[in-house]
């Protein structure tokens, strides 16, 4: 199975969260990747979308695999398996996570423009990525979305490594992945267009979610096709 493009995985992947539909969810895209699709679940079951911040910290020489991650509220997972088998000495660790932060700060001034998050509290969360390679990225935004007690907590993304789905199952009430091969080479693998989004693009993606009028099945691109789903 190839994706099109992040929208349309996330068109498939809305046919797989029909049973929320009726729930008003609330969709947390991860940006960036996550927010198309996050965009393209919302097409499908509405509901209204925002975006949960999290950082990945890259192993410095291999910044695609994640040794942990950073999330708003001081939300931290690492990921010590990884930190093992590569060596990464706690300096080296230090140096990312305070760069990530750097960075965790710039994307809430300038994604969130001021604005406050949406409240999770009593809501039918779903948090939306891209993908998961090791998942590390993905557990911290359950643990920062799980502070918030939401009423239930769903994760579904395009495609997942079996590892990654192992680690946040245990973090999410409910998980769909429609794609899990038995080697994840890398999540952009799974679609034709992984492009680097800009913050314009998703700036742009969340004011089309956010605009008065939208609906279910609007304005968001091509239908995707269908697939197998894996289910926690």
């Amino acid at each position: 199975m190839i994706y099109p493009d992040r929208i349309a995985a996330g068109r498939s992947l809305g046919g797989s969260l029909m049973h929320l539909r009726a729930s008003d969810p609330l969709v947390l895209g991860l940006p960036r990747g996550g927010v198309p699709v996050a965009a393209g679940v919302h097409a499908v079951i509405g509901g209204e979308v925002d975006i949960l911040l999290v950082r990945k910290l890259g192993v410095p020489w291999q910044p695609e695999l994640a040794m942990g991650a950073i999330g708003e509220g001081g939300a931290r997972v690492i990921n010590d398996d990884v930190i093992g088998q590569t060596g990464v000495g706690p300096g080296q660790l230090a140096a990312i996570e305070d760069r990530e932060r750097t960075e965790l700060a710039r994307r809430q001034r300038i994604l969130r423009g001021g604005k406050p998050r949406v409240p999770l509290t009593d809501r039918c969360v779903v948090i939306v990525d891209d993908g998961m390679a090791t998942g590390a990225t993905v557990a911290v935004a359950c643990q920062v979305a799980d502070i918030c007690a939401p009423r239930r907590l769903t994760v579904a993304v395009p495609v997942s490594s079996i590892e990654a789905l192992r680690r946040v199952g245990e973090l999410a009430d409910e998980l769909i992945c429609p794609l899990v091969p038995r080697v994840l080479g890398g999540v952009g693998g799974a679609y034709r267009d992984f492009h680097q989004l800009t913050d314009e693009e998703v700036i742009d993606l969340l004011r089309t979610c956010a605009a008065p009028g939208e609906s279910p099945d609007s304005g968001l691109g091509d239908d995707a096709f269908g697939g197998g789903e894996h289910r926690t």
